[in-house]
């Protein structure tokens, strides 16, 4: 008999995490975890590197190889976004759609890489984490 108890009380737990009440607090969690990476990756913009040199053309100084890039036009600052993934309804997208975006976070043959993508996701990626585990044990509680 209490086989079947601890069947019925998985069973319920399995629905639980299958609800849509579990998919909207997952969704949600998520959209808010990329709203982090995407604060993380406006302040290494808007940090500004102390080294780096000053161009010709602008007075933007341009941050040194490997730093993130500083902020000039607030161009790439604004396209830093987050949206709800075309694909997945419990995934979020956060991307930049500056179109400079990628050469600045990879580099080109004449740039090396200033990312600023990557170490946003790198820094929060626990906080991330911990946001879904949050949701998820709040709703499996209810």
């Amino acid at each position: 008999m209490s086989d079947v108890k601890g069947a019925d009380r998985l069973l319920r737990r399995f629905q639980k995490m299958a609800s849509p009440q579990m998919k909207e607090a997952v969704r949600s969690a998520l959209y808010t975890g990329g709203s982090l990476v995407q604060s993380e990756a406006q302040g290494l913009i808007t940090a500004g590197s102390s080294s780096g040199r000053k161009t010709k053309k602008h007075r933007h100084i341009a941050s040194a190889p490997g730093e993130p890039p500083n902020n000039d036009t607030g161009m790439l600052l604004r396209g830093i976004i987050v949206e709800q993934a075309k694909d997945d309804p419990l995934a979020v997208d956060v991307k930049s759609t500056a179109p400079y975006s990628a050469a600045l976070e990879f580099g080109t043959s004449k740039m090396a890489e200033r990312p600023f993508m990557r170490p946003a996701a790198a820094a929060t990626k626990d906080k991330v984490a911990k946001l879904v585990s949050l949701a998820v044990s709040r709703e499996m509680e209810k």
